[in-house]
């Protein structure tokens, strides 16, 4: 089915007489930082993120040391629904990913994006017909997605996540709760770097098999009482417990960092938001003591009550409590004093790496 039979804008395979735009092809102004010829624009980079649960965009632009988002999406578009189970990716769901896809296409096109990378993570590694989903991406919406390893998508969210770590610590834990896996990567102090945002050091990671959206179909996410709540805690724990049995505990010192819809929920909630500001949320801290009244504000809560929440909705009311019961497995294994929440993490990962390989703060004047 095309653009026009789904009422979707005409995209720019048609805008410019391609059958498909390269968008995964490198930037062209050279890999030495050097500034574009005169008259030429200064580079514009795209990362998308086609995950389990979300499909989400940004486009930037190289600032001195960092980057400035000119453009984003994000839409839950649960393209593993059902994944779990059957081992497919559902005819709705691969609709639901085309449409959002096909925006994030355009967007890029409008953008005049000359480097980009668009990455794929758990529900196209785990599905059958991932292959067969991917082709018919390029076919049909004209671009090309990679699908990552699981330790390529761990250290792509701590790149993302480095600068929020406290310089004071001697070591973090970062989770990324995702919708068909959540990844811990065990930090050491950032690295410093010339020019740029620091590096991670990653000491240890690991990806557990288990999601927002795996846990909730296994277990049911609509009505979730404490016994259930525990039993989903308990399935995760054993994952946890084998990644501390061999990496390690934690530390005096360690605070955790989060990143993903749960935490970043979780934050709002505690904040009182009335309409979720990532402003407000991205590198807000929580106590231990905060972060455990949430949940159990979360779990007292019905279904209803969790849609009328402006920072849940619709769209996670049945996956928030999978996502806190996650959050409680790792939180009991690496019992930590506080919580840093980070509305960042792939994209953003993606975005320093493909700035940093292509030498933009080596010298290059950003524009």
């Amino acid at each position: 089915m095309d653009d026009e039979a789904r009422g979707l804008p005409p995209g720019p395979a048609r805008l410019q007489g391609h059958r498909r735009l390269p968008w995964g092809r490198r930037w062209p102004y050279g890999r030495n930082g050097s500034q574009a010829a005169p008259g030429s624009r200064a580079p514009i980079y795209a990362a998308l993120d086609l995950g389990t649960n979300n499909c989400r965009l940004l486009v930037a632009r190289p600032t001195a040391d960092s980057f400035r988002v000119i453009d984003a999406f994000s839409r839950i578009i649960r393209l593993g629904e059902g994944v779990s189970t059957s081992g497919m990716l559902s005819e709705a769901a691969i609709e639901r990913a085309f449409e959002a896809l096909a925006i994030c296409r355009d967007k890029m096109a409008n953008r005049g994006v000359t480097r980009a990378r668009l990455i794929a993570t758990e529900a196209c590694r785990a599905a059958a017909n991932g292959a067969e989903f991917l082709a018919r991406v390029r076919e049909q919406v004209g671009i090309e997605l990679e699908v990552v390893d699981r330790e390529t998508e761990a250290l792509l969210a701590a790149t993302g996540c480095t600068p929020l770590i406290d310089p004071r610590v001697s070591g973090v834990l970062l989770f990324d709760i995702g919708g068909g896996s959540s990844e811990l990567v065990r930090l050491g102090r950032s690295r410093p770097v010339a020019g740029g945002p620091p590096a991670p050091q990653v000491a240890a990671w690991a990806s557990l098999p288990v999601g927002v959206v795996t846990l909730a179909e296994r277990h049911g996410g609509i009505a979730v009482d404490r016994a259930l709540f525990e039993t989903m805690i308990a399935e995760v724990k054993a994952f946890v417990d084998r990644f501390a049995a061999q990496n390690g505990g934690a530390d005096a010192d360690m605070h955790m960092l989060g990143t993903s819809g749960t935490v970043t929920t979780i934050a709002g909630v505690h904040l009182g938001l009335k309409r979720y500001d990532r402003r407000q949320v991205d590198g807000c801290w929580m106590s231990e003591s905060e972060v455990t009244a949430v949940v159990e504000q979360l779990l007292g809560m019905s279904y209803d009550e969790r849609i009328a929440n402006a920072c849940i909705g619709r769209e996670r009311a049945d996956l928030v409590l999978a996502g806190c019961a996650i959050l409680e497995a790792i939180r009991r294994v690496f019992p930590c004093a506080w919580l840093r929440v980070a509305d960042r993490g792939l994209r953003e990962g993606m975005l320093v790496q493909m700035m940093r390989d292509d030498g933009i703060w080596n010298g290059a004047q950003a524009r």
